[in-house]
């Protein structure tokens, strides 16, 4: 899947492959551009672990391209006595020490033998002429893209290949909940998924994801919200009725949903890409997109008594009716018919 470099210019000419990090693979030079550390770790960690499976001697050794001193590199690069291959990881790229740009550009013309140079660039145009010669095919390398992760479905091709790597698989409906559950932190699903694969034995259900995170999975409203809005009605009143049970405000949980159709309404029948309508809409280009596939499915009928069962319900939670409860099952029904009943 071919992937837009953080930071590059659009002028500048990208010879060189641009990976996921998922596809790392060895090169004499590995540069790791874009801001989410997760991604650059995982894909750092599994080249290391790569090339010591090929020969356990492998010798890694650690810079700081701020605090770098001349020479540095080339030591560390040159061939030892008994010639073992070598991994350089230099993080902070971004801050870069004028020495360090100096020897940089010069190990590019002449990469070492048997050594694999890896360079973390998280942002900035502080070493950009570093990175252009990377990019512009200078030594050999290739990119690993690791931009931030901001739409579920992006964090879900994140989980799933956690567990692909290891040859597990995740339930579509265990693989919402999972994200639903950590959508707000990527070292904490990273994390959360580490668990599960480390804990728990063969593939992943929705009732696996339950027993370890069951209360993180049960209090998030906007689970209910996403799974109401997709017509999953019986999933959406079994994730209310747990929240609720966890002690979870119908008054919030009323909010999500309202966040969520007010999002909706803003899009629907707005022409143009997400980009387009983000300034005028004065959202997100993420946001624009999800609210479009969120859309799918519904009417602009649907869409308004959807509108006016809300405006009942959070009436009904602040005192208006008896059973704030049953105006919240209620709510759910509508929604998850798309405004049909």
């Amino acid at each position: 899947m071919a992937a837009r470099a953080a930071g590059a210019s659009a002028r500048t000419k990208v010879a060189i492959p641009q990976l996921a990090w998922h596809a790392v693979r060895p090169a004499p030079i590995v540069l790791v551009s874009g801001a989410e550390d997760v991604l650059a770790e995982r894909a750092i960690g599994m080249l290391r672990d790569f090339l010591r499976s090929e020969d356990p001697a492998l010798e890694v050794s650690d810079l700081d391209a701020d605090g770098y001193r001349r020479g540095e590199l080339l030591t560390l690069a040159s061939p030892s006595l008994f010639g073992e291959p070598r991994l350089i990881r230099v993080s902070g790229v971004e801050k870069s020490s004028d020495d360090f740009l100096l020897d940089a550009l010069e190990y590019l013309e002449q990469p070492a033998d048997a050594t694999t140079l890896v360079l973390r660039h998280r942002s900035g145009v502080r070493g950009k002429k570093l990175l252009d010669a990377i990019r512009a095919g200078g030594g050999g390398g290739i990119e690993i893209v690791c931009a931030e992760l901001k739409k579920d479905a992006e964090k879900q091709d994140f989980v799933v290949a956690e567990f692909r790597a290891e040859g597990r698989k995740i339930a579509p409906g265990a693989l919402r909940a999972l994200v639903g559950a950590f959508s707000d932190d990527l070292r904490e699903l990273a994390a959360a998924s580490r668990q599960l694969l480390s804990d728990a034995p063969g593939d992943i259900t929705e009732a696996v994801v339950a027993r370890y995170y069951g209360g993180r999975v049960e209090t998030n409203s906007f689970a209910v919200a996403d799974a109401a809005i997709a017509g999953r009605h019986g999933e959406a009143l079994i994730a209310l009725r747990h929240a609720l049970d966890s002690g979870a405000d119908p008054v919030p949980m009323v909010a999500a949903f309202a966040m969520k159709l007010r999002t909706m309404a803003k899009v629907s029948g707005s022409r143009g890409s997400g980009g387009q309508l983000a300034s005028s809409l004065g959202m997100a280009p993420w946001q624009v997109d999800r609210a479009r596939r969120d859309l799918a499915g519904w009417t602009d009928a649907g869409l308004g008594v959807a509108i006016e069962t809300l405006a009942q319900t959070d009436a009904a939670v602040k005192g208006a009716e008896r059973d704030p409860v049953f105006a919240l099952e209620r709510l759910v029904g509508v929604i998850a018919a798309r405004g049909r009943r």
